[in-house]
């Protein structure tokens, strides 16, 4: 809170401004959603068309191998997503593989005798565990044995200790309105505050902006303002992300200090088995504070063309906390979009572009993380005008039939936030109100190839970025920037039966510019190993991990840069080490599972606006444990979790004011989940909770934070004569608990009101596929 744009309070003034970005945001989208519009009136979407690129056949050559490499050549030679929806792979052998077949046979041939399942769609091949063999219409071969597909529910393979992977199926399930609901159910992640423009994601108690977040493989550099989010994000236009909590592959990229988060959008493979088009429209009404939000969507495939578009737009009220009170600038006014188009040759080569953007213009609260300050000047209004933009564009280049070692993949990419804020001096000063502009932009780029092997695979590449980070003021503005080349290479590989290890490394050199034109050049090394060893095959799985990252010099925040900072022999490095071991129990569909972890950063810079505080940097260290287990049955799962998180910053409990960029207290969350489907009716029901419980270790002079008990629950209903329509009710925070999350800021200071997370909301959502 030392910004100088903190401090400063000001009369509140809305003068509402042209809608020129939003209408650049429509454009950005609307070019590739009207091409697919026109193209699908060529043929009408409910009659696509069935011979797909995907399924024609290809050339195979997969030897008898443990069957997670062969799974991995197979997704290779196929041009598909390959997922394991089980933990099935673990001492079994493929057959071997080997002619010009189609995708859906030669995968039937390469678990020819394992009795595992297997279920082709969408452009992604789904393995199964292992099930009773029958004439249930999976495609055979000679020799192949027939396998029924499977529907799994809050399943997954064996993930390594620290991994988290939602998928396309879990999103669908979560029904997300913002990217709190994304991470519901993982007692290891929060995600501070109530409103999407300010929400911050927290693993293991450590800030995003230590992490490698990247969003279509595009690196985000988004450190604009304190008091807003650093990666705005509409959920629709998410189909997965994956976590790695702590220890992270040398691949992720650079700055993975507490791990990694990656976030993948949509593709038009992922919402057609072959060649045709489609479409669907889906708009939900939120009864607490009459919000609607609409999404619209148009995609095709044709002779090797891709194109998706997507719209989405939601505009509302305050909504109303759990004690009965509205709670000030948290209305909805929010614009977003997707475009992508994509081209597959017939040799193979795959290029695609897209671009995706972000637009939120709502007066929100003076602080947008706070609900409100005690003892502010008297000049300085509950709310203001808060105009964030971000932008994503992505080029990239595969190569959907690699042979031997070629298996390429080109990634270059700009990312944008944007943050314009107006200023007010203090009353009876004479000087007019002022807008303040925060930008942080990156240039980034990796190549790499992936060298097969019968045991693994090596994932080898160059990657660098090129960031900015820019304060427009009149009277005080600033620049840093940072440009940093790396080298890395990262193994996986299956060495012997029950054995499953990955190990890596990286070589970072960076150049640093401060606000005054300052320069410092630094290079550092990065290692990452972690394994899996069963130690009762396919009951018990023991798991490891550490890591050593380098990560340079950090950007600071926008708005509290100062071109007359002080950095003396120049900011530290900022350098992490990172511990995992935990233990994975299987026994029939019941699944156990316990990890400890420990995130060490050193010198992590923690600037603030005063001259002598621009090098200004925290030694920070977060450890705890997680335990979870669940059960899954044909049609349904139960899940429980339980994270145990403690956070230090210089040896002392953090708060969330020196933690800011850094860390947050944690505490101890439990996390309840169940689901099932009637599947003969189209009804899902499931419901949730997350429980957090009463925290004291806490800074000194702060008060402890509060335990809360949220529960929701949802009913879901898709006709079986009109399997492309939707309908779903969601009732959230049923007993209208009065509640902010455990990672918003503020809550432990006696003069801060908290941005409390909305009381009980009906919402009702409506979709239909075309």
């Amino acid at each position: 809170m030392s910004s100088p744009k903190c401090r400063n309070g000001h009369e509140f003034l809305k003068a509402k401004r042209s809608r020129t970005i939003g209408l650049r945001l429509a454009a950005t989208t609307a070019i590739v959603g009207l091409s697919s519009l026109a193209l699908s009136s060529l043929e009408p979407a409910f009659a696509q068309e069935r011979t797909s690129r995907v399924s024609n056949a290809r050339t195979f050559n997969i030897p008898s191998q443990p069957l997670a490499s062969a799974l991995n050549a197979f997704g290779r030679q196929s041009g598909l997503q390959v997922t394991l929806a089980a933990a099935t792979s673990r001492g079994v052998r493929s057959s071997p593989v080997n002619g010009t077949l189609e995708p859906q046979q030669a995968l039937a041939q390469l678990l020819a005798g394992t009795g595992i399942s297997y279920q082709i769609s969408g452009g992604t091949a789904v393995i199964g565990s292992t099930a009773t063999t029958g004439d249930n219409g999976a495609a055979t071969v000679a020799g192949a044995t027939a396998l029924a597909p499977i529907s799994v529910f809050g399943g997954g393979g064996s993930l390594g200790a620290g991994e988290i992977e939602i998928t396309a199926e879990e999103l669908e399930r979560k029904n997300p309105a913002n990217i709190a609901d994304v991470f519901a159910g993982e007692p290891g992640i929060s995600v501070g505050s109530s409103l999407p423009m300010s929400q911050k994601v927290y693993v293991h108690g450590i800030e995003e902006t230590n992490l490698a977040v990247t969003i279509d493989g595009s690196r985000q550099n988004n450190k604009v303002f304190h008091h807003s989010g650093t990666n705005l994000i509409d959920p629709g236009l998410l189909k997965a992300v994956g976590v790695d909590a702590g220890v992270a592959p040398a691949d992720a990229g650079p700055g993975a200090l507490g791990g990694a988060i990656a976030y993948e959008t949509k593709d038009a493979r992922d919402l057609l088995d072959g060649d045709g088009f489609g479409g669907f429209a889906t708009t939900s009404y939120n009864f607490n504070s009459d919000t609607v939000t609409t999404g619209l969507s148009a995609y095709g495939i044709q002779d090797g063309l891709e194109f998706l578009g997507y719209f989405s737009f939601g505009n509302g009220n305050d909504f109303t906390a759990g004690n009965g009170s509205g709670v000030e600038g948290t209305s909805t006014d929010i614009l977003s979009g997707l475009g992508k188009l994509a081209y597959e040759f017939d040799s193979g080569d795959r290029v695609e572009i897209s671009h995706e953007r972000v637009h939120d213009d709502a007066p929100r609260p003076f602080r947008a993380n706070t609900g409100f300050i005690d003892g502010r000047p008297p000049w300085e209004p509950r709310v203001r005008d808060y105009t964030l933009d971000r932008q994503n564009t992505v080029f990239t280049y595969t190569d959907s039939t690699p042979e031997g070692w070629w298996d390429p993949k080109l990634v270059l990419a700009y990312s944008k936030s944007e943050l314009e804020v107006p200023i007010f001096l203090p009353s009876g000063g004479g000087l007019p109100s002022y807008n303040d502009t925060g930008t942080t932009e990156s240039f980034n780029g990796k190549f790499e190839n992936k060298f097969a092997f019968d045991i693994g695979n090596i994932v080898a590449g160059v990657d660098f970025y090129d960031d900015e980070a820019e304060l427009e003021d009149p009277f005080e503005p600033g620049t840093e920037k940072a440009r940093n080349f790396g080298v890395y290479a990262q193994a996986r590989i299956e060495p012997w039966d029950r054995t499953r290890l990955s190990f890596g490394g990286r070589g970072d050199t960076q150049k640093f510019t401060g606000t005054t034109g300052e320069e410092w050049n630094n290079s550092g090394l990065s290692g990452n190993i972690s394994g899996e060893y069963d130690l009762i095959e396919d009951f018990l799985i023991a798991k490891a991990g550490y890591s050593h990252v380098w990560a340079g010099i950090p950007l600071a925040e926008n708005f509290i840069m100062n071109p007359n900072w002080d950095y003396g022999d120049g900011p530290e490095p900022v350098t992490a080490d990172n511990y995992n071991i935990g233990l994975e129990a299987n026994y029939d569909d019941f699944t156990i599972e316990g990890s400890i972890f420990q995130t060490n950063l050193d010198d992590a810079r923690s600037p603030r606006y005063a001259v002598t505080r621009g090098i200004e940097a925290h030694d920070v260290r977060s450890r705890g444990f997680e335990i979870g287990g669940g059960y899954t049955w044909g049609d349904g799962s139960f899940n429980v979790k339980y994270a145990n998180i403690d956070v230090e910053i210089d040896g002392n409990p953090a708060d969330s004011d020196l933690g800011t960029y850094l860390a947050a207290p944690a505490g101890q969350i439990i996390t309840l989940q169940a689901i099932h489907a009637f599947t003969d009716w189209g009804v899902t029901v499931g419901a949730d909770a997350e429980i957090a419980l009463d925290y004291d270790d806490v800074a000194e002079g702060s008060k402890p934070f509060e335990g809360y008990q949220v529960f929701n629950a949802f009913v879901e209903y898709t006709p079986p004569t009109r399997p492309n329509l939707t309908f779903r009710a969601d009732l959230k925070n049923i007993f209208d608990e009065t509640y902010a999350d455990r990672a918003t800021y503020g809550q432990e200071f006696g003069t801060v009101t908290p941005l409390y997370e909305p009381g009980r909301s009906f919402i009702l959502t409506a979709k239909a596929t075309f």
